[in-house]
């Protein structure tokens, strides 16, 4: 529905507040009567899942981070209600991890504004995404190392002037650049480099929220040509001189890393990661019974080991989210990278497991593991899993560590 002036209006359903099962029950129907019918097409196209954000709308779904008193359903780390915002990813990733993944940039933003925005700017955000259903996400990408065949480096560069700044350059890996109506930037004034390259940007960092229907601001849809991921969009998004208001700054120069939030939104991945699983799980299961190998011992074990899997990986999520819920932060923040690197393995093994036991034409379409497959083995590349590994042995060790971001 719409109103006079052509805006999204307040959609006619909404879950109970406070009624998690419902809100889940009705997070897992949409995704499987429309997302995962969709998902084919929007890999095969590339495209923004456009629809099943106009469903999550509709169905009073896409505030489910922005907090009660907003409208919203309160869920996520920020309101201490955090392992609700995570099942859904879950449930949505089962269907399609593009969306998953399109959904966490804007669940993890409004997290952000939850956490470090003024009133006035919740108040005003808040209710484009309750009310007029906008879209949301973060964007830190300013890679320094180019692709094969690329010249140019990515890059944006901020400039001082009255009531503000212009951003120039380009940021890289731009989630949902397509479909959304707002970003968070993460953007170093010093100079292009975004958020991953040295700590030395960690007190300087700046959020900046920016109205992407500027005419400023462009999309080049011609460098994302990704093996897996594609429905995410994830194209360069250029700034030509785009201003950018005082008042569009969230939090503080730093406010990001002090507050740690990017630790925050790691274990959220590993969601994500047990969507697909679950996904291939669920086929394989569904496979193997039809075509009469359950008495088969080999196919037995490989079951068992998925069963076993996905049953490790929810009790991972449930423990890291309930000392996020608890206050233990420090605990949290290094338990969600545990997190992170064992669901990422469990998953790709469980995705292997369904393949050896279906055969060749469990990789083949209208089956979902072909692109469950690629979707795993690009999304579990946001991370260097190396590096994720590495950190977790220094803080074992009592060594000096970055929690934040683990590089390429």
């Amino acid at each position: 529905m719409t109103d006079d002036l052509g805006h999204a209006t307040r959609p006619a359903r909404k879950p109970a507040v406070g009624d998690d099962r419902a809100v889940l029950g009705a997070v897992a129907k949409l995704a499987e009567d429309r997302f995962a019918p969709r998902a084919d097409e929007y890999d095969r196209t590339a495209a923004f899942p456009a629809e099943d954000f106009d469903d999550l709308f509709s169905d009073g779904l896409l505030g489910a981070a922005v907090p009660r008193e907003y409208g919203g359903l309160g869920y996520g780390p920020a309101q201490r209600n955090t392992l609700p915002l995570w099942e859904m990813t879950t449930t949505l990733a089962k269907a399609d991890l593009s969306l998953a993944r399109c959904w966490e940039g804007h669940a993890n933003s409004l997290v952000l504004i939850d956490a470090l925005a003024t009133s006035e700017q919740k108040r005003r955000w808040f209710t484009g995404v309750v009310e007029h259903g906008e879209k949301w996400v973060a964007w830190s990408g300013e890679p320094q190392t180019p692709k094969p065949g690329e010249s140019a480096r990515f890059g944006t560069t901020l400039t001082p002037v009255q009531d503000g700044w212009t951003l120039r350059g380009s940021k890289a890996f731009a989630t949902g650049a397509t479909g959304v109506q707002w970003a968070i930037l993460l953007v170093d004034p010093v100079g292009p480099g975004g958020a991953r390259q040295t700590r030395e940007v960690h007190g300087r960092l700046l959020l900046l929220a920016c109205d992407l229907s500027d005419p400023t601001v462009t999309v080049d849809t011609s460098w994302w040509d990704p093996v897996g991921m594609r429905a995410t969009a994830s194209h360069v998004v250029r700034f030509h001189d785009t201003f950018i208001p005082r008042e569009h700054l969230i939090g503080g120069p730093g406010g990001y890393f002090d507050g740690q939030w990017q630790t925050a939104f790691i274990p959220q991945h590993a969601a994500s990661f047990l969507g697909g699983a679950l996904a291939a799980y669920e086929y394989g299961l569904a496979y193997v019974k039809r075509q009469g190998k359950s008495g088969d011992p080999y196919v037995q074990q490989r079951v068992g080991s998925m069963a076993v899997n996905v049953e490790t990986a929810r009790l991972w999520l449930r423990h890291v989210a309930g000392l996020w819920d608890e206050g233990s932060l420090d605990e949290a923040r290094i338990a969600g990278s545990r997190a992170w690197h064992v669901i990422g393995h469990l998953a790709e093994e469980t995705v292997h497991h369904v393949i050896r036991a279906c055969g060749a034409r469990s990789l083949i379409r209208p089956s979902p593991v072909e692109r469950i497959l690629r979707d795993l083995a690009l999304y579990k590349l946001h991370d260097n899993d190396d590096h994720v590994l590495a950190t977790i042995g220094r803080a074992v060790l009592g060594e000096p560590y970055d929690p934040f971001f683990h590089r390429l």
